[in-house]
């Protein structure tokens, strides 16, 4: 009896401690989301204003800062991501859209997993919840889901939005060329993150 008590005792500390995901509170009016990626966050294809982070921060209501850097792989990402969140405390919450560039230039898939989780692993580390978005393989036969992103969700334990820039970049009203969006697909972009966050409790 003594041995069960005991398993069980240990079975519920693992659950408690083993997941670093930072507890899904509602953000308040004074913190900040970090935008963190590549082009598709900088907004290339559309006016600075049209970027969605900017319109994500009309929708919400809350700071969005813009982290985009136009051609960054993942790898340069993950030197940039640590100024970043050491610069400014009020960051809760960061929204990861990297990769899309490793994938053109036909970088190692496990190279990209492992950058994608330790960008991951630093946010969470300061306390700093995550939400991640897909992005898809772009090639002569179309686009195609790339199943790191939902093992990374799902060894992490954070939210994915995918399918989003498939939708996206499948519709030729919604994008400015093969690969990127135009303003109308930034506001789409936008409108289902919103609802993402709505989804997870971190917005109302």
């Amino acid at each position: 009896m003594k041995y069960i008590i005991a398993v069980t005792l240990i079975l519920i500390l693992f659950t408690l401690f083993s997941n670093k995901e930072p507890r899904m509170q509602k953000l308040n009016k004074n913190d900040t989301i970090l935008a963190f990626g590549d082009s598709l966050t900088y907004g290339f294809g559309a006016s600075p204003n049209e970027s969605y982070p900017v319109q994500l921060q009309k929708l919400s209501g809350l700071t969005v800062i813009n982290a985009g850097i136009n051609g960054e792989t993942s790898s340069e990402g993950l030197k940039r991501l640590p100024s970043h969140l050491n610069d400014d405390p009020s960051v809760k919450l960061m929204i990861l859209c990297m990769g899309g560039n490793d994938i053109l230039q036909k970088q190692p898939m496990p190279q990209l997993k492992r950058n994608l989780k330790e960008m991951i692993s630093l946010a969470k580390n300061r306390g700093i919840s995550v939400l991640l978005i897909s992005v898809p393989d772009i090639s002569l036969f179309g686009l195609s889901p790339v199943a790191l992103y939902a093992e990374v969700a799902e060894e992490e334990n954070i939210p994915l939005v995918s399918g989003l820039l498939t939708d996206i970049l499948g519709n030729p009203s919604l994008k400015s060329d093969q690969i990127h969006p135009n303003a109308n697909g930034y506001k789409k972009m936008a409108h289902e993150i919103d609802k993402a966050l709505k989804k997870q409790g971190w917005l109302q």
